[in-house]
């Protein structure tokens, strides 16, 4: 949902000596690189070596620079090999502390601390002008090196400059509306969270994640700057000395994780970074099915109406959700009483549970500012003292959706009980509203008031905020279902860098509080918010998730954010924001999902279906109905003043979202497995093409083409109106996800034709045993009722392997899991399996993909099967062995010609 943002209760006076200074200071950032390359940098002295790194100072080498402050004199250098495929560099002001991201947000990995020549990367420096490189230990390959490029260490900006190799293939630093193969060619990287409605292409959006993969067919490897302020990325290729990459950030320390990755396996980098940033956190089965929602759904009738429709359509709707118009008056933790009762939502929340659905709300961080209404969220926080707070000592105001608001402060001691004591009262199962899952939104934090916002009920009253129902409540009987203070001037000017930092980072909303919090807020730990804005939404999001944790005790949460930071997918899922319902936004949300889900380490991510905002049309909504089957978060959202677009409302929409569906609840325990993994270790649930075939240098590049799974290679027409594409096959074998027949992949790109709009082409890559239930279902319940089928789909060599992991799908903590492994090879399939969950459900039949010829027998655990039970075409290749087999213990399915 859109929104923007910016606090208040600051003196006037001071408001406009920011909204000057900033103007003043809009050209700040535009410095020649000449000049900067021209600073003196620092000499390497008392240089203290150990087995698995060391230490140094750092002193300024001769004439301070000085370009957006005074150079700190002084550094403190460390290098830590921390294991055997990552260092840890961190360079400090050796006379005082500064701010760095707190251990409590960030929580920092445990170092094994290797011996360096065991590492699989090396680092070297050059004492004066200090310059420090890492490179590859087995080929010596440079990965990163600041030569020729000077560190500049300043209060308020820290610039860092490596050289990459030419036409780099570069991923992450978002997030952004870019190529997810990132032009290095003049490209800045904002990293600032906005609210950013329209996901405007090349500007800085809601979430920061400082990371990341560089790529080389000798191999691939990652970087990290675990820093949360303001930073402007650069990524040139026409300066003198190459291609570089420069960090240019607006306070903090020069933190770095280098990870070796791999010379052979992408998703190596990924695990290692994940064992940084954290693993991802384990969603419930349910929370994998299909979600809808939009902001305009006017009352309780047209919600229930929304769910009856799906099931005449025979289209499964496994969670309903509902946008802040279910509020009082946009207020959160309230009910509109006229429409939305209370006993009519429970009503619809008992219907959705009695037919094993599920139901999720909105909850916005902004509580509006009602001192004398008696408003019990507010005068929750004003009794524990949680609310943000403005420099004179008074609660920060700003403007968001129900008028006058005022901010939690999460990093306050009480806001946990806070937090927690709303949840547990208006989502109560017994008196409110039993919600299964959170959605929250607008924490950057958006704000909509206007700088200087130093009278923020004016501007409340002047945006109509917030605005009036537009129609009549309905008859609260109304059937439904039934189709279905003051300061010295020295403190001022202290606030006044805080508001107006020197170096101006490409904020596209302006100066850096602007539609946000004020900078200048300190919090109750002392930090301010001009260090830790960045890290607003992943706070809100942890404190949202230990909420939904203690009201279900035990059970996985579903927790999907707006705003994130590196590491936030340990506890929470992510949508790619507000985007439109263009065609652009549909291709880029490949690109999105991509970056969260195979380098951020957030794979609970997707796009708003059809889009969010402005109108979309059938055929666009077709195709995005079969994309978003592969996002691992499939939702279906958009705007209230845009037309409908629940998936029944046209013909081909609704066959390509069943069509669709279909697919993914077939897939769902594949792609449950793998996020499983992920949990465990954290290994991708995408990969992008590359990192299936990283010596293939086509596939670098390939922004449209993505493997859901490790197996499953998707590939969506992309143009309006298109029945064809043109897609990229890597020399290797694939099969026809619909057909089965082989494909043999040649490293060439094949024009698909005739592609109807409610197809999307699948392919399974060659090598897979595919664990699938034999049909799809209307519910996640339902479907865990359904039987297996595997599917083998041999390699070039006649092998496959796979794996399935099953639990009950809700809880933290197992009583038991099982766990099947499949092998094949020499015509045997070997399935191995570690049983302590009862599925209820049976193996009902083996399909081997690529079969030459109908064999002469099939024996199960050497009994040979019935002929009945044997079915081979000879046109697709495919032989299908009905064998009923249960879980309990293992079994081998052999081919005997």
């Amino acid at each position: 949902m859109r929104g923007p943002a910016s606090p208040s209760g600051k003196i006037s006076f001071l408001k406009t000596l920011v909204v000057v200074a900033l103007a003043q200071s809009a050209v700040a950032a535009v410095v020649d690189p000449a000049v900067l390359d021209a600073c003196p940098g620092y000499s390497a002295t008392n240089v203290t070596t150990s087995r698995n790194g060391l230490t140094a100072q750092l002193v300024l080498r001769g004439p301070a620079c000085n370009v957006f402050g005074n150079d700190t004199e002084r550094l403190s250098l460390s290098v830590v090999y921390e294991t055997r495929n990552r260092i840890h560099l961190k360079i400090t002001d050796a006379s005082q502390a500064r701010y760095e991201v707190p251990e409590s947000v960030f929580p920092r990995p445990q170092a094994q601390s290797v011996p360096s020549r065991s590492s699989n990367i090396q680092f070297n420096y050059t004492a004066s002008p200090f310059s420090f490189s890492i490179y590859r230990t087995s080929t010596r390959e440079v990965l990163f090196s600041t030569s020729s490029h000077p560190i500049i260490f300043e209060p308020q900006y820290l610039r860092v400059k490596t050289r990459l190799p030419a036409n780099a293939n570069v991923y992450g630093l978002g997030e952004h509306t870019n190529p997810f193969h990132l032009p290095t060619d003049n490209t800045t990287l904002t990293l600032w969270s906005r609210d950013a409605y329209g996901i405007p292409t090349s500007t800085n959006l809601y979430g920061n994640h400082p990371v990341y993969f560089e790529h080389r067919t000798t191999g691939t490897h990652g970087v990290l700057l675990l820093n949360s302020n303001g930073m402007d990325v650069k990524l040139s290729s026409g300066e003198p000395g190459g291609p570089a990459l420069e960090y240019n950030v607006i306070g903090g320390v020069l933190d770095f994780y280098f990870f070796a990755g791999s010379e052979n396996d992408p998703t190596q980098v990924a695990r290692q970074y994940a064992e940084v940033a954290g693993l991802p956190a384990e969603v419930p089965y349910w929370g994998f099915g299909f979600h809808q929602c939009r902001f305009g759904y006017k009352d309780f009738v047209d919600v229930a109406s929304v769910v009856s429709r799906y099931a005449a359509a025979g289209i499964p709707l496994e969670t309903m959700w509902t946008d802040i118009d279910y509020m009082d008056r946009r207020r959160i933790f309230t009910l509109d009483p006229d429409y939305f009762p209370l006993p009519r939502m429970r009503e619809i929340v008992q219907y959705l549970h009695n037919h094993d659905q599920k139901y999720i709300v909105m909850t916005d961080p902004a509580v509006p500012y009602l001192p004398d209404e008696g408003y019990t969220p507010y005068d929750h926080g004003k009794e524990l003292d949680i609310w943000l707070k403005a420099a004179n000592g008074s609660e920060s105001l700003g403007v968001v959706w129900p008028g006058v608001t005022v901010f939690p402060d999460w990093f306050h001691p009480n806001i946990q009980q806070y937090w927690t004591d709303e949840f547990l009262s208006f989502y109560s199962p017994e008196t409110g509203i039993d919600i299964d899952g959170v959605w929250i939104d607008m924490n950057e934090p958006a704000n909509f008031c206007n700088l200087p916002c130093d009278n923020p009920f004016e501007q409340a009253i002047e945006q109509n905020m917030p605005p009036p129902r537009t129609t009549l409540p309905p008859d609260p009987n109304a059937p439904i279902f039934v189709n279905a203070t003051s300061s010295s001037s020295s403190e001022l000017k202290k606030r006044e860098d805080l508001l107006n930092p020197p170096y101006a980072i490409n904020n596209a909303a302006g100066p850096i509080s602007s539609k946000t919090a004020f900078t200048d807020i300190i919090h109750a730990n002392g930090l301010s918010e001009y260090n830790t804005h960045n890290l607003y939404g992943t706070m809100m999001s942890v404190a949202t998730r230990d909420a939904m944790l203690a009201r279900r005790p035990g059970k996985r949460t579903l927790v999907i954010t707006r705003s994130t930071f590196a590491g936030a997918g340990a506890h929470v899922g992510k949508w790619l924001g507000d985007n439109l319902s263009l065609w652009d936004h549909y291709r880029f949300s490949i690109a999105g999902m991509l970056a969260f889900a195979s380098i951020y380490q957030v794979p609970m991510v997707g796009s708003d279906i059809c889009g969010f905002g402005g109108d979309t049309t059938e055929n666009i909504c077709a195709r995005w109905a079969s994309l978003g089957a592969f996002y691992p978060f499939m939702r279906n959202h958009n705007q209230d003043n845009a037309i409908s677009q629940e998936f029944y409302l046209w013909p081909s929409v609704e066959q390509a979202a069943k069509n669709a569906i279909d697919i993914r609840y077939r897939l769902l325990d594949y792609i449950y497995t793998a996020f499983h993994q992920a949990h465990i270790d954290g290994t991708p649930i995408l990969h992008p093409v590359w990192f299936k075939y990283p010596k293939d240098a086509n596939t670098f590049a390939i922004e449209h083409q993505f493997f859901y799974g490790d197996s499953i290679l998707v590939s969506p027409v992309t143009d309006e109106g298109a029945t064809s594409v043109s897609i990229y096959l890597p020399r290797d074998i694939f099969y026809d996800f619909t057909t089965l027949a082989p494909i043999q992949g040649t490293g060439s790109s094949v024009t698909l034709t005739d592609v109807d709009f409610t197809k999307i082409p699948v392919h399974i890559k060659g090598g897979a045993v595919l664990p699938l239930r034999v049909s799809s279902a209307m519910t996640t319940k339902l479907l865990r009722q359904t039987d297996f089928e595997f599917v083998i789909a041999p390699d070039a060599r006649g092998t496959a392997s796979g794996s399935l992991y099953i639990d009950d799908g809700e809880n933290l903590v197992q009583r038991g899991t099982t766990e099947v492994g499949m092998t094949f090879r020499g015509g045997r399939l070997t399935v191995s399996v570690r049983f302590g969950y009862a599925t209820g459900v049976k193996v009902a039949r083996v399909r081997f993909l690529g079969v030459a010829r109908s064999p002469r027998r099939v024996l199960v655990d050497g009994r040979a099967v019935e002929r009945s039970a044997v079915v081979y075409d000879q046109g697709t290749k495919v032989l299908d062995v009905t064998i009923g087999v249960p879980f309990k213990k293992g079994f081998s399915v052999e081919l005997q010609n």
